[in-house]
């Protein structure tokens, strides 16, 4: 029969690896709630654009005159996808140090294991990616400028 210091030691063993498996699910739950934001801004963005682009197209052939509603609309949209990306991008990456921090201190106490990579996240560099080019959209529809144009 396993002495009562060896089922403790494999007990806490067990525990931790449940721990440190438990940050590994938190932090691609954190991935998984920043998806879900670049797809909501993917769309207000692409909207936005859309409906700001086939007015002034209409205008440009002369089918309509006024197209201030819609363009700003269309700006609107954009500028709301843009700015709920920047608040995603900033509460995931504030969220994300915060759990590093966490699993530092827990690592310290010795209450889970060594170092476990925490790579920068690929959903993360997505966001970017896609603000820029939000970026780049409403600078083209308002001073008609850069690669939309």
């Amino acid at each position: 029969m396993a002495s009562p210091d060896l089922k403790l030691d494999a007990n806490t063993e067990l525990a931790r690896r449940r721990t440190g498996m438990s940050f590994q699910r938190t932090r691609l739950s954190a991935d998984r709630t920043l998806m879900s934001v670049i797809r909501t801004s993917l769309s207000l963005i692409g909207f936005g654009f859309t409906i700001a682009q086939v007015f002034e197209k209409l205008r440009n052939q002369d089918i309509i005159t006024k197209v201030a509603a819609p363009r700003n609309f269309g700006l609107a949209l954009v500028g709301l996808g843009i700015v709920m990306l920047v608040i995603g991008i900033v509460y995931h990456m504030q969220f994300m140090m915060g759990l590093r921090h966490l699993r530092e201190e827990m690592r310290e106490e010795g209450l889970i294991h060594g170092e476990t990579i925490f790579p920068v996240s690929f959903t993360l560099v997505t966001a970017l990616v896609l603000l820029l080019i939000g970026i780049a959209a409403i600078m083209s529809l308002v001073f008609h400028v850069g690669p939309f144009e």
